[in-house]
Parts: structure tokens; C-alpha cells; sequence
């Protein structure tokens, strides 16, 4: 019927459309189950166990919304990343109430993408912070009898303590330390900045080994030589890094919807580049993103920001295989 009537169109089909130009949400399709993928997008919509109220369980659909508002075009990074196999995988289902049955969901869903995709660069799109430890965990099972590093940006440390509240996203990195998956000198904490974390935490990450590098640091050396140092950590003695990216590292001035907002934070260049960079490099072979709230952004801003940090990862995966 709706043929028969000028310009009416099916929902779909109303948005205007460029031929000229791919949008990321045409070009990322769901996965088929059986194509080969460079990289792959899924969501980890998990937010129970945050230790602030947050909405995080509904970010992987907020960034998937934003991924209408970007080209797959960079003219910064000369690249077009269109033809590039990555697909959305999906989300992997939390239980209601058991937080520790979502996270062996998250190991266990790991588990079977890497043993079905054995190349792929996975990019996990959370929820809480809580989701790292269970993912880092498939990811080190994925290099038997080797070693893996972590380059992890953040405000804060992560490694509160288990008796006051549990298993929460302040706890993922006192939970891959104590389990012994990561070497503690092996991981490299990021963007860390004043008056958000407890002197005790930062002793216990310095007791393992961890590199702490400041946002002050970042400030007054730069992010390229931070890098520098952080990769030499991460990838001393290393098959595989892992990269685990809270966006309440980037100033609450460009991340605003955020759980933890501060000022002091790294500067949204600073992020962009790092990415890219390390999206470059072939012994990156995992990454999330986590902790955005979008019942507490603005104009859909922090989601937004996180399509241009993914995307610029991306663009580097697209030097490295160019």
C-alpha cells in the first residue's frame, strides 16, 4: 500500500541517506555466524554490581544508537575502514539477580568467540568496570602456557578490597591480580588522578609490580611517551595485550556521563591518539570500553565520544593490516 503513496516510507527507510557515504550502523552488520572477522563488537550490558547508581547496563545500545551520526571515513588517518570485516556480534544475556553468573556468562561466552574466531580482536562494549576481570580472564585462557599484559585507562586503581562490598567495578584488577592471570608487572594503570583513590590501593598496585602513570603525567610528558613506557611494561615477555578503557579517565568536561566524573582528567586528544596507536600494533588483540552512563549524559555526548574512541582504535587496526 504504502508504494502506492508518494514519499511514504517504511521507518527504515525515512532517515536521509547519502549514496555517497557509509554510515558506521550501515557498514557494522550483524555477524552471520560464519564469516571470518578482524574485529567484532559485543555487548556486555552489565551494571548491577557498580558501587554508585548507574545505568550502565544500557550503554552498548546508547553507542550502537550513535553509530548512525559517524562515516566510516577519517581524513585525518587517510582511511576508510568500510571493507574492514568487523561485525556486531550481539550481547551476551546477564542473569537478573546472580552477578556472579554474569560474569561466568562473560568468561564463558569469551571462551566460545575465541574458539570460533580464533583471529579476532574482540571490542567489548560495557557496562561496569566488573566485566574486565571475567573478559581478561577468556582472554589469557586464549594464550595457553603464555603470558598476557594490560594496558588499563582509568581514574581510578580498581582494586578495592572484597569484604566491603564483594565483587564490584572497583574490584576487576584485585581480581585478575589475585588470581594470578596477569602479572602485576605486566599491567600499566593510565590517567590515575588525585583524590579518587585511597593510599592503601595505590601501596597494593605498587606492592604488585602495577606502573602507575598519572594524569598528571600525561599532562606534563605527553601521551606518546606514556605509551612508550606502558607498552615496554605491558609487552615485556608478553604473547598478547589486552587494553581496558573506563571513560571516566577523560575530564568531566567531554565525558559527562560518566558514574565517577572529576575534573583533571585526560583531554579527549590524548585518548584519540593512544587509540589509535595502539590499535596499530599487532600484539593488541582485545579491548573494552566501560563505564558510561547515558541516563546521566548530555545529548548523548559520552556515547558519541566512545563510536570516535572506537573508531579511531579501528583506524589504526587498518594501518596494521595495510
Amino acid at each position: 500500500m504504502s508504494r502506492e503513496i508518494p514519499f511514504l516510507k517504511r521507518p527504515d527507510q525515512a532517515v536521509f541517506r547519502d549514496h555517497l557515504e557509509t554510515k558506521v550502523a550501515h557498514w557494522i552488520r550483524e555477524w552471520d555466524g560464519k564469516e571470518q572477522l578482524l574485529a567484532g563488537i559485543i555487548g556486555v550490558p552489565l551494571s548491577k554490581p557498580s558501587i554508585s547508581i548507574s545505568s550502565a547496563s544500557t550503554t552498548p545500545a546508547a553507542i550502537r544508537t550513535a553509530f548512525k551520526s559517524f562515516t566510516t571515513y577519517s581524513l585525518e588517518y587517510d582511511v576508510d575502514l568500510q571493507d574492514m570485516a568487523v561485525r556486531d556480534l550481539g550481547d551476551i544475556q546477564m542473569h537478573v539477580t546472580d552477578i556472579a553468573e554474569c560474569h561466568r556468562r562473560i568468561e564463558e561466552s569469551m571462551n566460545a568467540i575465541y574458539r570460533a574466531q580464533p583471529s579476532i580482536v574482540p571490542i567489548l562494549l560495557g557496562g561496569d568496570h566488573s566485566i574486565s576481570c571475567p573478559s581478561i580472564k577468556a582472554f589469557s585462557r586464549r594464550y595457553p602456557g603464555k603470558k598476557v599484559g594490560i594496558i588499563h585507562f582509568d581514574a581510578h586503581h580498581d582494586v578495592r578490597n572484597f569484604e566491603d562490598g564483594g565483587v564490584t567495578n572497583g574490584t576487576p584488577f584485585r581480581g585478575i591480580l589475585e588470581s594470578g592471570v596477569v602479572d602485576g608487572r605486566n599491567i600499566a594503570q593510565i590517567g590515575i588522578r588525585g583524590f579518587m583513590n585511597a593510599k592503601p590501593y595505590h601501596d597494593y598496585v605498587k606492592s604488585h609490580g602495577v606502573h602507575v602513570f598519572s594524569s598528571r603525567d600525561v599532562r606534563r610528558m605527553g601521551i606518546d611517551p606514556v605509551i612508550d613506557q606502558a607498552l615496554a611494561h605491558a609487552g615485556d615477555g608478553t604473547e598478547a595485550i589486552y587494553v581496558s578503557f573506563d571513560v571516566d579517565v577523560i575530564d568531566q568536561a567531554y565525558a559527562p556521563g560518566c558514574p565517577a566524573i572529576g575534573t583533571g582528567g585526560l583531554h579527549p586528544w590524548d585518548a584519540l591518539d593512544a587509540l589509535h596507536r595502539l590499535g596499530a600494533l599487532p600484539q593488541v588483540k582485545g579491548i573494552d570500553f566501560v563505564c558510561i552512563d547515558p541516563a546521566v549524559d548530555v545529548r548523548n555526548v559520552t556515547s558519541r565520544l566512545a563510536v570516535q574512541f572506537m573508531l579511531s582504535f579501528l583506524a589504526g587496526m587498518a594501518n596494521r593490516n595495510g
